[in-house]
């Protein structure tokens, strides 16, 4: 089994902010969600909030780039080291080597949002949030590449939930491809009022805490996060993971539902497998969407058990994390190839009675193993679906 090489990563989250305190946040079976907040505006739910003032340490030389999401990004980035790691492939290989992708599902749009909130009386912007670097979906994409100092190619991806997931996979290619040498991928986005008040018009928000799988789950509870990993076609430094493979479906049946037979999910697993030339037997993990909702959750399982094996280890952490939305592809990836480092599978928070429909059984309590391959599910809206495989580096 090949595999593009995971440099480096980090998480920045509901669970806690960098690798080590999201390492003690699962293993401690610890939530990050709290009852909603200013961003809930009015929308009872719990929200999932990364644990940090993201005023503190942001630059004022930076206004022009002054949002929620950058400022998650700018959080993010200054984690486990991964700035410099970055750095140090753009001295390898040169910034017009190093490409970047960020998968995100609104970008800036908490900002925009706080604009038309305040306007003139002449109903303009204010001066403060003239800002045309921002009131746009390349944002977050705009202001990594100008911090870090990338010059090859960059690409935003908004295909909602599996947004950053795809991005891993479009790097991928382009490391394949040779376009570049190294690329840093990242899933960012931070709560705003957009997606809080969407998601409650589809009446998927629960109104305590998310329960994926379990027979009285009634919905999600949103998060933010800012996720990031450097991929390289030859190994860079100390490599953390491998990604062996994807799979990317678009079963196009519903905007907001999946294919209640689970057809796209299962052609993106079937894929991904596949292309990582990975038995089913073999996989050892398996971070699930998840996302406490009724269709979702149900759906997914019915993939599982047409795909996996009976027995094989799976789990939600939105419990612990919040649906991240754009940045949750990454995300929960980089849960996943944690297991592959600590040997922890984080079993599902909330989860008290499995659902009736819930057709492949997960697992409810933190268990300990060696595990070689893990798989991460990722499924938006649309029908946009995207699996990964990822191996141990060693």
């Amino acid at each position: 089994m090949e595999g593009t090489w995971l440099a480096s990563y980090t998480v920045s989250c509901a669970a806690g902010i960098g690798l080590a305190a999201v390492r003690a946040s699962l293993a401690q079976r610890k939530t990050g969600l709290r009852p909603g907040s200013w961003a809930a505006a009015g929308v009872d739910t719990w929200l999932g909030p990364v644990p940090a003032d993201l005023s503190a340490g942001w630059p004022h030389s930076m206004s022009a780039w002054d949002s929620r999401n950058n400022r998650l990004a700018w959080l993010g980035l200054h984690q486990d080291g991964f700035r410099g790691d970055v750095a140090t492939a753009i001295e390898k290989f040169g910034p017009g080597r190093v490409g970047l992708i960020v998968g995100t599902s609104t970008s800036s749009i908490g900002r925009t949002e706080e604009a038309y909130s305040s306007l003139t009386p002449e109903g303009r912007f204010g001066s403060v949030f003239l800002q045309p670097a921002i009131h746009n979906p390349h944002s977050t994409g705009a202001f990594l590449a100008h911090v870090l100092g990338i010059s090859g190619p960059t690409m935003t991806i908004s295909t909602a939930c599996s947004s950053s997931a795809k991005a891993l996979a479009s790097a991928d290619r382009w490391l394949r491809c040779g376009i570049v040498n190294a690329v840093v991928v990242a899933g960012v986005d931070s709560l705003c009022r957009s997606t809080i008040y969407g998601f409650e018009s589809l009446q998927l928000v629960s109104r305590g805490l998310c329960r994926p799988f379990d027979e009285h789950r009634d919905g999600l509870n949103i998060g933010e996060a800012a996720a990031l990993a450097l991929l390289t076609r030859e190994p860079l430094g100390t490599p953390r993971a491998r990604l062996l493979g994807y799979g990317e479906s678009c079963d196009a049946y519903h905007m907001s539902s999946p294919h209640p037979e689970g057809i796209g999910a299962r052609l993106a697993m079937e894929q991904a497998l596949h292309r990582a030339g990975v038995d089913p037997a073999d996989v050892g993990y398996v971070n699930l969407h998840g996302t406490g909702t009724r269709g979702n959750d149900s759906v997914e399982s019915l993939a599982l058990a047409a795909i996996l094996p009976p027995g094989i280890p799976a789990s939600s952490t939105k419990g612990w994390t919040g649906h991240a939305l754009g940045a949750a592809g990454l995300l929960e990836a980089v849960l996943a190839m944690e297991v592959l480092t600590t040997g922890l599978l984080p079993g599902n928070l909330n989860l008290e009675k499995t659902g009736g429909d819930i057709a492949y059984p997960v697992i409810d309590d933190n268990l300990e193993a060696r595990v070689d391959v893990v798989l991460s599910n990722s499924f938006g809206f649309g029908g946009n679906n995207c699996v990964l495989v990822f191996g141990r580096a060693d």
